[in-house]
């Protein structure tokens, strides 16, 4: 009989800075900062015709966030908030329900980051997140129904720290090589390496790396070939070179040595993602849901912020 393969365990270096991370992210202690109170009013006149915007898009934000991270409705934010600014007293009014709603459709949310001096390492994967339809016992009864939907959320994931550097929301129908090129536009620094499942493998994911000026590790698909043109590319060498080693030392030494397992963390971070937030969308618009999801990345890099683990195999 052949023996199983025994999952390999890790310990954390840093358990006690990391428990104390976890205590924190679930704290309700909430401040006001006297720039953020400043800033809530929109004093700016647009110039045109109707009135102008009375809050300004971080009131918007904090609003969005506060709805993320305790899973509330647009009713429910629009209270909470106003309790907090009484409990505060802070003389501020409070966005209606209403304008969250409207508002948060034309919202451009930027990722928080911390500040890096050195090329990243960027894991790339996508999920989906549902939107409306009938439930698990109605399908396993019943089928799938055309009325069951999901949005799709592309996701770059720094390696070493753990942060969304980009994120991208398409709807159902796109697939992952398609919205790579829109991924690391959205990636500032230098990358040094990007890691992603065999759904990249297509000539304009290594075409989107090579602008980039990274490294290509992209398992090619089972019986992959070379690629042969008369002008042979840079993109066209980074793949046949994998294609090559593969075939050297087979694909799972060639995983080890070129650090494709890295590419496991996006996996990871998708799945904190839908843990913290859950894997259902509130929001009936693409536009509301598109930016639902890029405000739970924001969240979700803020808590990443506070700590996370650093672990090594036992």
């Amino acid at each position: 009989m052949k023996n199983k393969r025994c999952k390999r365990t890790y310990h954390l270096r840093n358990w006690s800075d990391y428990n104390k991370a976890l205590v924190n992210r679930g704290s309700l202690t909430i401040w006001f900062a006297d720039e953020t109170v400043k800033a809530w009013i929109n004093h700016e006149q647009t110039g045109k015709r109707g009135a102008s915007q009375i809050y300004t898009d971080a009131a918007i934000l904090c609003m969005l966030t506060l709805m993320a991270v305790y899973s509330l409705r647009l009713r429910s934010t629009q209270g909470l908030l106003h309790s907090l600014f009484r409990l505060a007293e802070i003389d501020l009014t409070v966005p209606n329900y209403t304008t969250l709603c409207r508002r948060r459709k034309l919202l451009e949310v930027v990722l928080p980051r911390q500040a890096k001096c050195r090329a990243i390492h960027l894991v790339v994967d996508s999920t989906g997140l549902k939107v409306y339809g009938e439930g698990e016992w109605k399908v396993r009864q019943h089928g799938v129904t055309k009325r069951r939907t999901w949005r799709k959320l592309h996701l770059g994931v720094d390696e070493a720290s753990g942060e969304i550097v980009a994120a991208v929301a398409t709807t159902n129908n796109v697939s992952d090589d398609e919205v790579l090129a829109d991924v690391l536009k959205q990636v500032a620094e230098d990358v040094a390496q990007v890691s992603a499942d065999g759904a990249y493998d297509k000539r304009k994911c290594y075409e989107a790396i090579n602008e980039k000026q990274a490294r290509a590790v992209i398992p090619p698909r089972r019986g992959a070939r070379l690629w042969h043109q008369d002008d042979t590319t840079d993109e066209q060498s980074a793949r046949n070179e994998n294609v090559r080693r593969i075939s050297e030392v087979g694909r799972a030494q060639w995983k080890r040595e070129s650090g494709y397992y890295q590419q496991s963390l996006a996996e990871t971070t998708i799945y904190r993602l839908k843990t913290i937030f859950g894997s259902r969308l509130s929001a009936r618009s693409f536009e509301a849901q598109a930016c639902e999801m890029i405000v739970r990345c924001a969240a979700l890099n803020r808590m990443t912020e506070l700590g996370m683990p650093d672990s090594y195999a036992a």
